[in-house]
């Protein structure tokens, strides 16, 4: 997995976009731990959204 914040961002929110209908299963998928994407996320200041099955800012 990429360690870097704001490219696991970049490749995350473009996977969800175009292949992906979950976290979840590209998580599955790409055999990513959901709990380690949502923390690295988080630290700069993004949270999964479901709805929008993307990562978004903490507005």
């Amino acid at each position: 997995m990429i360690k870097d914040p704001n490219m696991l961002l970049s490749l995350i929110n473009t996977k969800l976009r175009d292949n992906y209908s979950s976290l979840e299963s590209l998580c599955d998928d790409l055999d990513y731990n959901e709990d380690d994407v949502k923390s690295i996320l988080s630290k700069i200041g993004y949270h999964y959204d479901e709805k929008l099955n993307q990562f978004k800012t903490n507005d």
